[in-house]
């Protein structure tokens, strides 16, 4: 059973997993990082890392990351973006965390 699903969406997670795709930038729009990770239950999310706002995490296949970003429901696993801090201060804003070092 997945631990993140449609009632989920839109609401900010923090969790953890493991590296398992790296894929190309996005680059529509500001560029974002874009990565899946599996957390526990074999659950899949697309990490969208926006990188105007927060550093490169510098990844590689099988690595560990902590995430808190905003999760947004999608029939394979989900999204999770808003993994930087919030140029406005508003918001806590979220992070990857990778070798002890957060990337905001």
């Amino acid at each position: 059973m997945p631990r993140y699903n449609k009632k989920d969406s839109g609401n900010w997670i923090e969790d953890r997993g493991f590296v398992c795709r790296l894929l190309s930038d996005d680059a529509e729009g500001s560029p974002h990082q874009r990565f899946v990770i599996e957390i526990a239950g074999k659950q899949t999310l697309l990490i969208a890392h926006n990188i105007d706002l927060a550093e490169r995490v510098p990844l590689g296949m099988g690595d560990r990351i902590r995430f808190r970003g905003m999760y947004e429901y999608n029939d394979l696993g989900g999204l999770v973006h808003w993994t930087h801090h919030d140029p406005l201060a508003l918001l806590d804003g979220g992070y990857v965390r990778y070798r002890s070092r957060d990337y905001r």
